[in-house]
């Protein structure tokens, strides 16, 4: 039996986390989920309407079913990021937040100032933060002293599907913090799921990867699956990769004339 998630105090058997924008239909958004397995679902705080002001995305993702993870998508300073999470918890969201506050426009990477201003002021004032961080493993100390719940490096920009381009920092992330590492944006592929969790990750965040396939449905149960297999072989502890090969069975005993 593998160790739960733990995130603000809250355990979590599913170590994939999904997103809900992109889909064609929230039909598909909704099974899409399901087959994922996720147990937490992130959404945009103006996806997130007022009683009466129309329909919301509360009205397709269940909150008694998913624990629900508001990010602050779209936000390009701290008080931007913080007044959204405040907005966020006074919509009855509670106080586990995704805290993103964007520094580029083409690029989507994040403001590292803005974040740890904005990471420091919600841990502060209670919230359970998950910052969007760069794969910077300075960044990421600075984050948890700052009163992360755990951080969240990139490894690829949002939306790419280019998979980890830079494993040594997420190791050497995981070597320097000891809060939740939890890898988000730039996942393509299942292979890219089992990737990180293989380096050690405690979870997968990701949306278009499986919002803009051909087969949302059948790709979270793909992602679902890798992120499992990938946790399991962690766990299990690969092989030292070696330059040379070495015989799958035994020598010793064999006799010298033998083939």
């Amino acid at each position: 039996m593998d160790n739960p998630l733990v995130l603000g105090g809250r355990e979590f058997r599913s170590r994939l986390i999904v997103g809900t924008g992109k889909y064609s239909s929230n039909e598909i958004m909704r099974d899409a989920i399901e087959a994922s397995g996720a147990e937490i679902v992130t959404v945009a705080v103006r996806r997130v309407s007022l009683p009466g002001s129309g329909q919301s995305i509360l009205d397709v993702v269940d909150p008694k079913r998913y624990t629900l993870l508001p990010n602050t998508a779209g936000c390009y300073t701290a008080d931007e990021a913080v007044r959204t999470a405040y907005l966020a918890r006074e919509a009855g969201l509670g106080d586990l937040v995704k805290l993103e506050v964007i520094g580029d426009t083409r690029t989507l990477f994040p403001d590292v100032q803005g974040l740890l201003e904005a990471t420091k002021t919600l841990a502060r004032e209670g919230f359970t933060v998950l910052p969007y961080a760069n794969d910077d493993p300075v960044l990421a100390r600075r984050l948890q002293d700052a009163g992360a719940a755990a951080v969240m490096p990139l490894g690829a920009p949002i939306g790419s599907g280019l998979g980890i381009r830079n494993p040594y920092n997420i190791k050497i992330i995981l070597e320097g913090v000891t809060v939740p590492v939890i890898v988000d944006a730039g996942v393509g592929t299942a292979s890219d799921a089992a990737v990180a969790m293989e380096l050690g990750c405690d979870g997968v965040l990701m949306n278009t990867a499986i919002a803009g396939s051909k087969d949302p449905v059948a790709m979270a149960t793909a992602m679902r699956l890798a992120v499992e297999a990938g946790r399991l072989a962690f766990k299990a502890g690969r092989i030292p990769k070696k330059l040379y090969a070495t015989a799958s069975s035994p020598l010793e005993g064999v006799p010298d004339w033998a083939p």
